[in-house]
């Protein structure tokens, strides 16, 4: 079994995970995404992956976009995923 089959967000609307905008209605879609990952059993490794992939949209792990790119930025190199 992957990690991802037991995340907290596979029952959750995609859209709030994916939000649109940055701005708006789009961050409480973001906040609400960021509360699942907060419950989630697999929140470090699903942070871990959207890192070492460079996942560029989205909510993975507890991140929005902008934190992972100041992650990004702060160690250019990303991990390779295992």
């Amino acid at each position: 079994m992957e990690w991802s089959d037991r995340a907290a967000c596979l029952t959750a609307e995609p859209d709030t995970f994916f939000p649109v905008s940055s701005t708006g209605v789009a961050l409480d879609d973001v906040a609400v995404a960021k509360t699942i990952c907060r419950a989630c059993a697999v929140v470090d490794s699903c942070r871990d992956y959207a890192l070492s992939s460079r996942q560029p949209f989205g909510v993975w792990g507890g991140l929005d976009e902008g934190e992972r790119r100041a992650i990004w930025a702060k160690s250019p190199t990303p991990a390779l995923v295992t």
